[in-house]
């Protein structure tokens, strides 16, 4: 975890993401990267020479009507001392239910977004950490040019005025196979999301993409991201 805590330590500098009395609810879904998360900016409160709180935060979507059990990583947190919340929801019902998306992932992450966007402040917080990473920064921005033909992405820093809430991501320096490395080391406990169509999504077919470009040229992803900062794309 040393290298994935410098790394966020890094990114917290860089882009100026947490102050002095800072309430930063972290969001949780149980996987790999919101796991490293947590337990990083946890961790980080103790000599990164500025003080703030955390609190976990995870919204269990009940896909197929039933509760996740966050049991192992409720025990995890208990041993970091990180206060954590589970609020369940009637979003999977919504999504593959009552609308039956026949592409749900866009409204999936819109309703799981303001979820967390309105308990993150009902919980007093100023702040919102997610935990995503280097490579999800360059397959959202292969995406939106693919996709949508733009030059676009989500900024490391992102502050909501209508909720007064500011989005911060702490791991965009980190490559996901670090991440991945750590957790293992750490035997930290991963839950699944029992979504659907988890491993069938656009996301997914851009990182089989990238995984086969990376057979000719090693370092495509670190080309793209160079030119995401370089190019200051969407705050980067």
């Amino acid at each position: 975890m040393q290298r994935i805590m410098g790394l966020a330590r890094k990114a917290i500098t860089e882009y100026d993401m947490i102050q002095d009395g800072d309430r930063v609810a972290i969001g949780v879904s149980g996987g790999k990267d919101s796991i490293a998360l947590a337990v990083a900016l946890n961790r980080l409160r103790r000599f990164i020479g500025i003080d703030y709180e955390v609190v976990a935060l995870t919204l269990d979507p009940c896909f197929g009507g039933g509760q996740n059990d966050y049991s192992k990583i409720a025990g995890l947190f208990a041993a970091e001392g990180i206060p954590y919340e589970i609020r369940r929801t009637n979003i999977g019902r919504v999504v593959f239910e009552v609308r039956d998306e026949d592409h749900p992932c866009s409204l999936c992450a819109k309703m799981r977004r303001g979820a967390l966007h309105d308990t993150a402040k009902e919980l007093g917080c100023n702040k919102l950490a997610l935990g995503h990473h280097r490579d999800d920064a360059i397959e959202t921005f292969i995406m939106n040019l693919f996709n949508e033909g733009r030059l676009g992405c989500f900024a490391p820093v992102s502050y909501l005025s209508r909720k007064d809430l500011t989005v911060i991501r702490p791991l965009v320096l980190a490559q996901e196979k670090e991440i991945k490395a750590a957790v293992k080391k750490e035997n930290f406990p991963i839950v699944g999301s029992g979504c659907p169509v988890d491993g069938h999504t656009e996301r997914e077919r851009v990182k089989a993409w990238l995984h086969e470009m990376e057979k000719d040229r090693r370092d495509i992803k670190s080309q793209i991201f160079g030119a995401m900062r370089r190019a200051h794309i969407n705050d980067w």
